[in-house]
């Protein structure tokens, strides 16, 4: 039988990354998508191929229209087939109430909602036409969605509107697509984030630990298999989304 095909956006690097692996692990030939990171793209795709199964890199401009709208058609024509797909990709710069703009939330509502939308149509589109198979796609949402506070103020709408869009996706959709919600909380660090500023934040989960990489791929994989799961979203997030927070993880 054909391996099924996962795209799997932004996976050059970090999460994206280690999801497109997890799959790949579960037996799918990979779309490495990125749009700015051609070498550790490059470098994902090989890493890939050494577990046996096929990758390839499809560059793309989430944040364009058309660009996005042919990035499905290029992924069947080198597979002949897409199964499913994980919108990762996002963009995540900082803005306040203060300092919101049009321009800047409209950049992150186009990339992170926008993109997910034409990315699930054509998935539906494309099982509708072959038949005999259901897919199904991954939204790569926020715990902050069910802890709300003012920073990164465009993103977390965006991630807002995706968590929405989660919903009405898998009534429109359904059967042939199932769409899934996935929530992680803070994993690993950053430009703003230590290894101390890890340390403290673990001491505030519920867990008392923060979730790992693996947890969260895992998560994905148990989305994508299961086929019982639709319009909801599993929290991934060591219970976060339960613990009010007036700050964005950096500024605690």
């Amino acid at each position: 039988m054909q391996r099924p095909v996962a795209l799997v956006t932004g996976s050059a690097k970090r999460i994206g990354r280690e999801i497109a692996l997890r799959l790949a692990r579960d037996g799918y030939n990979i779309a490495v998508h990125t749009a700015h990171s051609p070498q550790q793209a490059l470098e994902t795709a090989a890493e890939i191929s050494a577990l046996g199964v096929d990758a390839a890199v499809f560059e793309a401009d989430l944040a364009d229209e058309n660009q996005c709208e042919e990035l499905f058609p290029r992924i069947v024509q080198h597979f002949g087939r897409v199964d499913a797909i994980v919108n990762n990709a996002c963009v995540f710069d900082y803005d306040n109430v203060a300092s919101l703009s049009y321009a800047r939330l409209t950049a992150h509502m186009n990339v992170n909602a926008g993109a997910a939308l034409v990315l699930a149509r054509r998935l539906h589109e494309h099982l509708t036409t072959v038949g005999q198979r259901m897919g199904v796609v991954i939204n790569m949402l926020d715990q902050r969605l069910w802890n709300p506070n003012p920073d990164y103020l465009s993103y977390a709408l965006s991630k807002g509107a995706l968590e929405l869009l989660t919903r009405v996706l898998a009534l429109e959709l359904a059967p042939t697509v199932r769409v899934v919600g996935v929530a992680p909380g803070l994993t690993t660090g950053s430009d703003l984030i230590d290894d101390k500023h890890l340390t403290a934040m673990a001491s505030h989960a519920l867990t008392r630990k923060l979730p790992t990489l693996q947890e969260v791929t895992a998560t994905v994989s148990f989305a994508v298999s299961n086929q019982a799961f639709t319009g909801s979203t599993l929290m991934v997030d060591a219970g976060f989304h339960l613990n009010s927070m007036r700050r964005d993880f950096p500024f605690l």
